[in-house]
């Protein structure tokens, strides 16, 4: 009988893979530092083995974040997610994140020190999407 993946298990693991894309990390190089094997960590990502205790505190430390980063926005018991009013945005968002267009435009705009320039663009993509869904 095949387990299937604890929704927890996937989400930690998915928080796990946005963080390390978001630093330019390679899966090989966050498992070195973890003292696993690439392939473990993508199993870790995918929710398919569980993250230890231990192992967590370790990757929240290489990868710069609390441990509390990695159950933001998770699924409780019921289902339901927290911190998300749709908690298919936050999945899409995720995604997202972790393309390399995303990961690209995530860190160009990070590097925008400027509030009000960061405000510009947004204000563009904002009008340049208005546009494309008249078209």
């Amino acid at each position: 009988m095949k387990k299937t993946p604890d929704q927890i298990d996937i989400h930690v693991g998915s928080r796990v893979r946005l963080r390390r894309v978001l630093m330019g990390l390679s899966q090989e190089k966050l498992g070195n530092s973890l003292g696993v094997t690439f392939q473990q960590v993508q199993k870790y990502e995918k929710g398919m083995n569980r993250i230890g205790a231990g192992r967590l505190q370790q990757a929240a430390k290489m990868l710069g974040v609390p441990v509390s980063f990695f159950f933001e926005g998770a699924p409780d018991k019921g289902g339901a997610v927290s911190g998300f009013a749709d908690g298919d945005q936050g999945v899409y968002l995720a995604d997202f994140a972790t393309t390399s267009e995303g990961s690209q435009l995530i860190n160009a705009f990070l590097r925008i020190k400027d509030s009000r320039v960061r405000k510009r663009v947004i204000d563009l993509v904002i009008a340049m999407a208005a546009s494309s869904d008249e078209s």
